[in-house]
Order: C-alpha cells, then structure tokens, then sequence
C-alpha cells in the first residue's frame, strides 16, 4: 500500500479506476492530487489514509461518455477498508458520497477498486441515506457474488454507517477544506 506514496510536500497526479465485479471499467477520473504525508492530518496518517484532491477533472464513464466534474471533491481511500469516502465541497456545505467497495490496490499512482453498487450518502445538514440497494441485489444475482463478498460488502456498509454517525475521520468538514486550501495554494488545479 506504501508503493508510491510521496512526501515533502508535493502533490502528485493519480488515477482513480473503479470497477464492476466481473472486472469491467465502471468509472475513471483521471486527474486526482495526492495529498503529500506531511500535511495529512495525524488521524488520517494513523490508518495510512491516501487523501486526493480533484477539481474539474475529466471523468470517463464504461460506456466512454466523459464529463467534467463541476465541484471539487476529496477522496479518502482507506487500506483494508470496504469503503471509500468523497466529500464534495459544495455551495451549501460538505456532502459525502461514499461507495461501498473492496479496499483500494495502489499500483503506479493508479488507484483501483471494486464498486459495489451501496452508497451512502450524508448531507451537509447531516442527514444519511443508503442508496442502491437494489442495484446492489441485482449485481450480486447476475454478478454471482460468493457468500464472502457478500459479508464483505456488509461488513463494509456497517463500518461505514457507523463512522458516518460517529463523524470521525473522515467524516469533518474541516479537515477537507484544509486540505482543499493546502491544493490551491499549491497550485495543482491544472
């Protein structure tokens, strides 16, 4: 998980990959900001957190539409984690998007991951909602999901729910306007 981590200060580019079980392409964005060790708040050091940082960045969809996205977002990819965390920087405040998901493979500075359909999503206010659930039985139908993937992506979603509700890393808004404050003056948006 260390491969390819960098540090005095520097921010450096990264693709993020996710993928559909049966291992086709569901979503890349291709210009992603690593955040550099040294200005990793201690929390997220502690779990060998990768934080990135993208804004504007292009995204290619599997079926190769591409978009740009409109606000920034900070990704948080934890080791052996079944989840992902996105805080979107918007104008009414932080939204988290968060994919449930197999723990991240780093490799070149290409970040890949397995999406498992479950998202949980918490409002600026606060409020939390589960979504795709039924996306996430009709995959693990036609995916043939085993019974370990399956506890996997439970275990996952609980985990998950539970730090959301517990507002712990990565769940503070501070930390990622901190962060995203960090990128601008570093001059990484292009």
């Amino acid at each position: 998980m260390q491969k390819g981590r960098h540090l005095m200060g520097a921010f450096h580019p990264y693709l993020i990959k996710s993928f559909k079980h049966d291992g086709h392409l569901h979503r890349m964005w291709l210009k992603n900001w690593l955040v550099p060790d040294d200005l990793l708040h201690e929390s997220h050091r502690a779990e060998s957190m990768l934080v990135l940082i993208n804004s504007q960045t292009k995204i290619v969809e599997a079926d190769g539409k591409e978009w740009v996205s409109r606000i920034p977002g900070i990704s948080f990819f934890i080791p052996k984690m079944w989840f992902n965390v996105v805080a979107l920087i918007e104008e009414h405040g932080v939204r988290y998007y968060c994919n449930v998901a197999s723990p991240p493979y780093v490799n070149n500075r290409i970040i890949t991951y397995i999406d498992y359909d479950l998202d949980v999503i918490r409002m600026p206010a606060g409020d939390i909602h589960v979504v795709d659930q039924d996306e996430y039985e009709q995959h693990k139908i036609l995916y043939h999901y085993s019974s370990i993937v399956d506890g996997k992506v439970k275990q996952g979603l609980n985990a998950l729910l539970a730090r959301v509700r517990a507002g712990g890393a990565p769940f503070q808004d501070d930390l990622v306007m901190f962060y995203y404050e960090r990128w601008k003056e570093y001059g990484a948006e292009g």
